[in-house]
């Protein structure tokens, strides 16, 4: 019974992680809109790091390694490279971001 309570506060606690994430997230992305409009750089970038930041920590507590986020990323820039996306087109930027990624590695 006490191992029982133990795996059901730890599903518990990692539900509410997870809907906690989720907030941090929305409340991250609306921040980013109403510093877009006040153009404070320094503020916008810590936004932004806290948004990338965030989605690693969801994507782990939903299961996946930050690995598994990473290959998938690099995995689904490719198809937008490949889908001749519109950004790509106009900037190259998901060929910058792609050769960025395989740099860090």
């Amino acid at each position: 019974m006490k191992k029982f309570k133990a795996i059901e506060g730890s599903i518990t606690k990692n539900l509410k992680i997870i809907e906690w994430l989720k907030s941090e997230l929305l409340a991250n992305i609306s921040l980013l809109f109403r510093v877009m409009i006040k153009q404070n750089e320094t503020k916008l970038l810590e936004i932004l790091t806290n948004i990338i930041m965030s989605t690693y920590l969801l994507a782990k507590r939903l299961g996946y390694s930050f690995d598994q986020l990473d290959r998938k990323l690099e995995k689904q820039i490719e198809v937008n490279i490949n889908n001749k996306h519109q950004i790509e087109a106009w900037y190259g930027d998901l060929s910058e971001l792609l050769e960025h990624l395989k740099d860090r590695n």
